[in-house]
């Protein structure tokens, strides 16, 4: 496995080994003692999937507040998706930047987010599909978000943000109140 360590602390770019011949290829998207080797045990406890039709698509910014606050680790298993993280740790040297990266099914690269982190991503192909394993249960009272186009963060999702395809819920998600504490 490739690791690579963003420039936010605790969040990492992992990529699985894949093995290919004529027929396609195999690969382990998700091993814990592997992870464990590298400092990252997680007890993950549910797995989600989400499909978006159109390219273009804006999931986000999400997180859940404590005590139902996620770990994630995120792939793109078809299509291509530009992945959003936001530091919302009012510790953290790095509260309230923003790191992105691209993830996509060819490449088979994920991203891991710590707690503490607002996430979203958009779509840069149809169809594309995403899983991601979670290490708390969804809470619908612990759900909350960011705007995605928020001036003070200045997030570049490399598209016109008035052709985005959004949901009114995320469109309607309140700025990041650089007082508050989301986080500890």
């Amino acid at each position: 496995m490739e690791l690579t360590v963003a420039p936010l602390s605790g969040v990492l770019i992992l990529k699985p080994r894949r093995f290919q011949d004529h027929r396609g290829y195999f690969s382990e998207t998700y091993n814990r003692k592997d992870l464990a080797e590298i400092g990252v045990d997680i007890d993950f406890v549910q797995d989600n999937l989400s499909m978006s039709g159109p390219r273009g698509t804006l999931r986000g910014l999400h997180f859940q507040t404590e005590p139902y606050g996620q770990i994630k680790l995120v792939s793109v298993l078809k299509g291509a998706a530009r992945d959003v993280v936001v530091d919302l740790r009012r510790s953290s040297p790095t509260f309230a930047q923003h790191f992105s990266t691209m993830l996509s099914g060819e490449e088979g690269n994920q991203i891991l987010i710590p707690i503490g982190f607002a996430h979203g991503f958009l779509t840069l192909e149809p169809d594309t599909v995403l899983s991601y394993k979670v290490s708390n249960y969804y809470s619908p009272e612990h759900d909350a978000g960011i705007r995605f186009d928020d001036p003070l963060l200045a997030i570049d999702w490399g598209c016109d943000p008035a052709s985005i395809v959004i949901s009114e819920r995320d469109r309607k998600l309140p700025p990041l109140d650089p007082k508050a504490s989301y986080f500890a």
